[in-house]
């Protein structure tokens, strides 16, 4: 081999050297890069990122505003109710005229058949028995407007209605329970002007589809019966947990609630119902059950 064939030789050699070198250097990159793109896959595959947990107080408040926005959405439509929807499986049991001193006796039964129900108060009663309107609050029941003092709504003027509605909405802030949207008239005495005040103050008024007459003292098993012979889906029954003495509505909660379960019928408070069944829509208005 002369001198210029060895020359060739060498750059040949030295040119396939470089070449493999690259070939090397591009292996190495690429074995890198998939390694580093296995390793990345587990992470987002294997390893999601934790989902949020909603805490007991969260899903309360969620639970809060969906009924807020249910009542809302029903006085879209009307300013009054006397029941809910017929589709679903739920009725309303309510109470009014209290706090008193039969109240917590009362909560504490509904507490342990594990019922909540919508207690109509009224606000100067709240100075004698509030324990009773917290321990609903505590419990999880719903806390709506009977007035002040319990009046004839209808025989009032414009200004003392709002006094009596604005009187008793304040006095259950100062419990630190949620502003009542809900109102039950007493007697079930109302006129345009009432509807004009709840209207403005963003009230639903309540009333009732079934009467148990428990105030009258009837006995037990009168209030069972009258309480389960108007239970259907949608019904608001009307009961009493202060007003006189409440025993005989106390010893008979437990046969209605059982009752009404052997019935399929799930007892829930008035957001409730109106949140999973609302009244339909084009009802007529209904009118003063005082005759107003």
């Amino acid at each position: 081999m002369d001198v210029e064939d060895h020359k060739r030789f060498r750059r040949r050699r030295a040119a396939v050297g470089l070449a493999s070198l690259a070939i090397l250097a591009l292996l190495i990159t690429t074995i890198n890069s998939h390694g580093r793109a296995h390793r990345a896959m587990p992470n987002s595959v294997s390893h999601p990122a934790p989902a949020a947990r909603v805490t007991p107080a969260e899903q309360e408040a969620l639970t809060h505003r969906a009924e807020e926005k249910a009542i809302d959405s029903v006085l879209a439509y009307t300013p009054a109710v006397v029941s809910g929807g017929s589709k679903g499986n739920e009725l309303a049991l309510t109470f009014d005229d209290g706090p008193g001193p039969y109240t917590q006796q009362l909560v504490a039964t509904l507490n342990r058949l594990h019922v909540h129900a919508t207690f109509f108060a009224i606000g100067e009663e709240e100075r004698y028995f509030s324990a009773g309107s917290s321990l609903e609050l505590r419990s999880g029941d719903v806390i709506g407007d009977h007035t002040e003092t319990h009046p004839m709504m209808a025989t009032l003027s414009a200004r003392d209605q709002r006094e009596q509605l604005l009187e008793q909405i304040y006095r259950i802030e100062l419990l630190d329970g949620p502003r009542p949207r809900l109102f039950r008239p007493p007697y079930g005495s109302f006129n345009a002007t009432t509807l004009r005040e709840l209207r403005s103050l963003h009230l639903l008024m309540i009333l009732w589809s079934t009467d148990t007459h428990d105030y009258t003292l009837p006995g037990v098993q009168a209030i069972v019966q009258s309480a389960l012979a108007g239970a259907h889906p949608g019904a608001i029954i009307l009961m009493h947990d202060a007003g006189g003495n409440r025993a005989q509505t106390i010893a008979a909660l437990p046969a209605i609630i059982q009752g009404l379960r052997k019935r399929g019928l799930a007892p829930v408070t008035i957001p409730h119902l109106l949140l999973d069944d609302p009244p339909p829509r084009g009802q007529p208005l209904p009118k003063s059950l005082a005759g107003d």
